[in-house]
């Protein structure tokens, strides 16, 4: 999977430092115990490798740092927001800009001015939060993945694509019920895999047709923007700035959390071509998240966003940063852990179940799996399957479970070396050698919607 072109060594140096914990097994049991088997219930200081999300745990550059020393905290009109205006602008090509705390905030935003009971918003695959947040407005998120998505050893470029037949289908059968279309670049919950071009093209003509918007969840748009540049033909010769303007060329509008392709810790935005959206957000957000030129972030902030932004771009960065997440995954591969491929931009995913084929997904073998990956090294990581996505039916009231069920190793940018690598794929491949006799789990508390984050399990 790994280029030999990719660098060798990361194009940065480190400045400064933070001492990582390290903690005996009995530590690590103390921990799990105490926080009912959720992950997300850890101390940090519990956690010797945190790979649990690339989402807001990046490492500033000097430049940004530099950057948030001119922030402007003026409640209105800040030009902090007008720098963070400009650069949204430039790549996304769209007018209107709304700052948010981060994503969640945006697709919130978004949702109450867009949705109705009953309405559908399908997407090639629904992240967590984007999908609680539409089914919080009563809609209905429907996924529409490619048919490779699903298939963990394809080894197509694209995996991330939208089903163009399906949607064309969904918009034709529901004509009035769908205000607005999404594609989630990269795919995260399919992958992290990429969308390309022609499928965004393709996207686009076909809501266009319909007369329905597209937008785009575009928190690892640059990711996206390098996999096209070197998967796709007719474009290797382009900058990924050039090809994020087309990316954003086929959609209405986008929303991003900053956290991930912007490098920052806290931020994200709202963009659309759309004055009469932009107006319906502004009353909303006003209520809920704060004034239109801050949106629940202080002038260091947006000054960290803009920076981040054109950081994000940088090739060499972020072809460090893919070549980083490639080699562990051929690591994996090489001590027999099984992995969805080829590797996605910003995690690896362990396929759950061919690595305890034993248990059945209603005792969550991703769950289970990922407890004793922390058990094993320290290492952190989250369930991408039935915890997060098995519900009941609504009409059989049967539980329906996720065609995957994987286990995502996020990688912070800029945060962990090679040899933080080494040890988690050896923490891995160790749970995976004895996986065998690994239980399952069971939930003891979980609330209605994303139970990831607060459910209570033991083993079964």
């Amino acid at each position: 999977m790994s280029d030999p072109n990719w660098p060798a060594f990361e194009p940065f140096k480190a400045k400064v430092i933070e001492k990582i914990p390290i903690t005996t097994p009995s530590q690590r049991r103390a921990a799990a115990e105490r926080a009912k088997y959720n992950l997300f219930k850890l101390l940090a200081r519990e956690v010797t490798i945190d790979l649990l999300t690339d989402s807001g745990t990046g490492a500033l550059s000097d430049m940004q740092w530099s950057m948030m020393m001119r922030g402007d905290e003026s409640y209105a009109g800040a030009e902090s927001f007008c720098r963070l205006e400009e650069t949204v602008r430039r790549i996304t090509g769209m007018r209107h800009v709304i700052p948010t705390h981060q994503g969640r905030a945006a697709e919130n935003l978004l949702f109450s001015a867009l949705l109705k009971p009953g309405d559908i918003v399908p997407n090639n695959t629904h992240f967590d939060t984007t999908e609680a947040n539409v089914s919080a407005k009563g809609g209905i998120p429907l996924n529409l993945p490619c048919g490779k998505a699903h298939d963990l050893d394809d080894l197509s470029p694209f995996k991330g694509d939208m089903d163009l037949d399906k949607l064309d289908q969904v918009l034709t059968e529901n004509k009035g019920k769908v205000p607005v279309v999404f594609t989630t670049v990269t795919n995260n919950s399919a992958g992290g895999q990429p969308v390309s071009m022609a499928n965004l093209k393709a996207t686009a003509e076909i809501c266009k047709r319909h007369g329905v918007p597209f937008y785009l969840d575009c928190a690892r748009y640059a990711e996206n923007a390098w996999f096209i540049k070197h998967r796709e033909k007719g474009y290797a010769k382009k900058s990924l700035e050039q090809i994020a303007h087309d990316m954003f060329g086929c959609a209405d509008g986008a929303l991003m959390s900053a956290k991930k392709d912007a490098y920052v810790n806290i931020g994200g935005f709202l963009a659309t071509r759309d004055r009469k959206v932009k107006d319906r957000v502004a009353e909303i957000m006003v209520v809920v998240e704060g004034f239109v030129t801050y949106g629940g972030m202080a002038g260091r902030d947006m000054e960290a966003v803009a920076q981040g932004l054109n950081e994000g771009l940088d090739e060499d960065i972020i072809t460090a940063r893919i070549a980083q997440v490639a080699r562990l995954g051929d690591r994996l591969t090489e001590l027999g852990v099984p992995i969805l491929k080829p590797a996605g931009g910003h995690a690896i995913y362990l396929d759950a179940r061919r690595m305890a084929p034993h248990l059945p997904q209603s005792q969550f073998p991703g769950q289970a799996l990922t407890v004793e990956i922390y058990l094993e090294g320290g290492v952190r990581a989250v369930e991408i399957g039935s915890v997060m996505f098995a519900h009941k039916d609504a009409e059989s009231g049967e539980m329906v479970y996720p065609e995957l069920e994987l286990i995502r190793l996020a990688i912070p940018r800029r945060v962990y070396t090679d040899a933080h690598m080494e040890h988690v794929a050896q923490t891995v491949a160790a749970v995976n050698n004895r996986a065998d006799g690994v239980r399952g789990m069971k939930f003891i508390y979980a609330p209605p919607r994303l139970k990831h984050f607060l459910a209570h399990f033991d083993w079964v």
